[in-house]
């Protein structure tokens, strides 16, 4: 009994370590590039300042956080070439290309900073043009880092550039937790840390009485 005991308050243990770890798994915050086939999204196989898209091509940014690719929010809003380019008529010896520009949620937006609402363009540009000059031509200004990582669109965000984000990280101005989320003090333990302890200090107070009990038999 003694030892079933010893097995609970080992796992109770490990359980209340592991609690933390996964509450800081990281993400990062950055704008996506994707391309539009058909009528979905794919992201994007090589970066804008390489890609050249061909007249007609509808082509989108999303700002969020996110642990990868796969894991990558897609652009929202329009999405047809045809809606988006209606205004803009072809030329010979040019191409057009439908931008659209998605500045995320204010959950995913750096401290302080209000995201736009999402906006399309159609980009005329010539026929060898890259999608990074034809957002150029419509959105800017654009800011990149040492890199040639697109870190701000239409100087969204004024701050930052790709970086990492805790699943844990407080809410940003304006924003409230939900109802699954509980604020925690700066620097204190989480209210499971303190169940957790309690519940091992209950185990272990029953092994005491096990062995006290086995002893008087």
């Amino acid at each position: 009994m003694i030892r079933r005991t010893a097995a609970l308050v080992l796992a109770a243990l490990l359980l209340v370590l592991a609690g933390p770890g996964q509450a800081q798994a990281v993400g990062y915050r950055y704008w996506s590039f994707w391309e539009r086939e058909g009528d979905r999204w794919t992201y994007a196989t090589e970066g804008p300042a390489t890609a050249r898209p061909s007249d007609g091509a509808v082509q989108g940014f999303r700002f969020a956080v996110s642990e990868d690719s796969a894991d990558a929010s897609q652009p929202r809003g329009m999405t047809s070439f045809a809606v988006i380019c209606a205004r803009t008529p072809a030329q010979e010896g040019a191409k057009r290309v439908a931008l659209v520009l998605d500045f995320g949620t204010a959950a995913d937006a750096p401290a302080g900073e209000t995201p736009p609402a999402s906006r399309a363009f159609c980009a005329r540009m010539p026929e060898d043009a890259t999608t990074a000059e034809a957002l150029a031509s419509v959105a800017k200004p654009l800011r990149y880092d040492t890199n040639a990582l697109l870190c701000a669109i239409a100087g969204y965000p004024k701050t930052g550039c790709g970086e990492q984000v805790t699943a844990g990280e407080k809410p940003t101005a304006g924003e409230k937790p939900t109802a699954t989320e509980e604020p925690e003090e700066d620097g204190g333990p989480s209210v499971g840390v303190y169940a957790g302890g309690a519940l091992i200090a209950a185990l272990a107070a029953a092994a005491v009485w096990q062995a006290r009990r086995r002893g008087r038999g």
